[in-house]
């Protein structure tokens, strides 16, 4: 009888790692759209990094790129021609969602996908060359006061995409119009980054994420976190916008949808991955390591804060202008 009940234990745990291993897809891939260097290709390499460290993946994630639209192009792409891959999971930030609100990713809106999970967040950071002028947010703003085109701001998004929203917004504080602004627009945080290092732009407002490897590098100044209060460890001498006295903090979720035919069992295989993953102590010292801070959510739950951050989007957008 103990002989039968062991084989059948034995049974049933192969059966089960069988299960497991035939809902894995054969050729998971993480689309950044933009080129490399940016918050989308970061947010794809902490996942590839997480599950495989985490042994919750088993096949290797290539991470491959689809730049335009600053996001526009991948989300298209994925509804309309690649709607049920079962191994594709796309990233997404705060800035799509912002894109998504002004009808920028065409036809499609934020009901198109399946939003799978949110892995961390990201602030905004205005940064300049380390041999900026410019000391704090006090002086670029006198700057920008006294002459607005005297001042080329670079950002991996076009007018009304996040990048520009969080240079409006200081500048709206301090009583500059946004629209006097010189902004030369870049396809992701990588390009805008290596613009301003060859001294094509002067301040590029990104995700705090996307700057801090040059900051290491002792490459640029961060002039403002646009996080409600300072942020801790290395990143404490960073300060706010806030603190400076401008009232606005600009937070930049993580993370990953899917396609809108993507079938229940291989959404809940990912969800349950990412679950997994967002409980381990070891992912929070990576995204740590890449300057994120806590965010998880999936499922249900992020399906339901993306649509209530599309629709102070929307509103937000309203106030610029950006939408009718």
């Amino acid at each position: 009888m103990k002989t039968a009940l062991s084989r059948f234990a034995l049974l049933s745990s192969c059966l089960l790692l069988s299960s497991q291993l035939l809902a894995e897809p054969k050729r998971p891939e993480c689309i950044a759209p933009a080129k490399p260097g940016g918050g989308f290709d970061l947010t794809c390499k902490l996942a590839q990094s997480g599950l495989k460290d985490a042994g919750l993946l088993k096949s290797p994630m290539r991470v491959t790129y689809m730049p335009g639209g600053v996001g526009a192009v991948a989300y298209n792409s994925v509804v309309a021609q690649r709607a049920g891959e079962p191994g594709t999971v796309v990233a997404f930030s705060s800035g799509s969602l912002l894109n998504l609100a002004q009808g920028k990713f065409g036809r499609y809106d934020e009901t198109a996908v399946r939003w799978l999970a949110a892995v961390g967040t990201d602030y905004g950071a205005i940064s300049v060359r380390a041999d900026s002028p410019y000391q704090d947010l006090d002086d670029l703003i006198a700057a920008v006061k006294k002459d607005p085109g005297s001042v080329v701001f670079g950002a991996g998004a076009t007018i009304g995409g996040q990048d520009w929203m969080q240079t409006a917004l200081i500048a709206r504080a301090a009583g500059v119009d946004p629209q006097k602004l010189r902004y030369v627009a870049f396809e992701g945080g990588g390009e805008t980054l290596t613009a301003m290092l060859g001294g094509h732009v002067q301040v590029t407002s990104s995700g705090l994420g996307e700057v801090t490897p040059q900051l290491d590098a002792g490459k640029v100044r961060i002039l403002a976190v646009l996080s409600d209060e300072r942020l801790p460890g290395k990143l404490a001498d960073i300060p706010t916008a806030k603190e400076q006295g401008f009232d606005i903090s600009w937070p930049v979720i993580r993370g990953f949808y899917m396609g809108p035919e993507v079938s229940d069992e291989d959404f809940n295989w990912w969800k349950t991955q990412f679950d997994t993953l967002l409980a381990d102590e070891d992912f929070a010292t990576l995204r740590e390591q890449r300057d994120l801070f806590p965010l998880s959510m999936t499922g249900e739950e992020l399906d339901a804060f993306v649509k209530q951050q599309v629709e102070q989007y929307k509103a937000l957008a309203g106030e610029f202008g950006l939408v009718k």
